[in-house]
């Protein structure tokens, strides 16, 4: 079921869940992104505005895309009042679990099929073994061992 919505049922949307979840109006724009895939909104500092991707909507539904929205408000509400609105901040993490927005949002199935590329090349340590797989080359002249500062030699992986 794919779910089809405009930016201004967006912002209306937007609006309607910040007076209810934070009893504070929402003033900005708020607009879907169809360039954001690995993450689920965005805030803007600067401009107090609010992207959410397009993508979280037509694979996860109306309630998951909630959660999105009212992550993004979290940063956006505690970034006008002048409190923590970044993730580390106390403020921030106790404003996400009162209003039941989500920390994290799910991957899309398109990018959790992606499996990262194998390893091509082995360094190991001479001295003590270690073996540290790496996707790119690297010039083992210039690196030792993080164990053991031994040297390193390239392994056909």
């Amino acid at each position: 079921m794919t779910i089809t919505m405009n930016n201004e049922e967006l912002q209306h949307w937007v609006e309607r869940v910040s007076l209810e979840s934070f009893g504070r109006p929402f003033k900005h724009l708020a607009t879907f992104n169809g360039r954001l895939k690995a993450t689920g909104g965005r805030y803007f500092t600067k401009s107090h505005h609010i992207e959410i991707s397009p993508h979280q909507l037509a694979a996860f539904g109306v309630e998951e895309t909630e959660k999105i929205i009212k992550h993004e408000l979290c940063h956006y509400h505690l970034h006008i009042m002048k409190r923590g609105y970044q993730h580390r901040d106390e403020d921030f993490k106790k404003l996400l679990a009162y209003v039941g927005g989500s920390r994290y949002c799910n991957s899309l199935p398109e990018r959790a099929a992606k499996a990262p590329a194998p390893y091509k090349y082995m360094l190991v340590c001479q001295n003590c073994g270690t073996e540290y797989p790496r996707k790119r080359r690297l010039d083992t002249t210039r690196y030792v061992c993080g164990k053991c500062r031994g040297k390193l030699f390239l392994k056909n992986a």
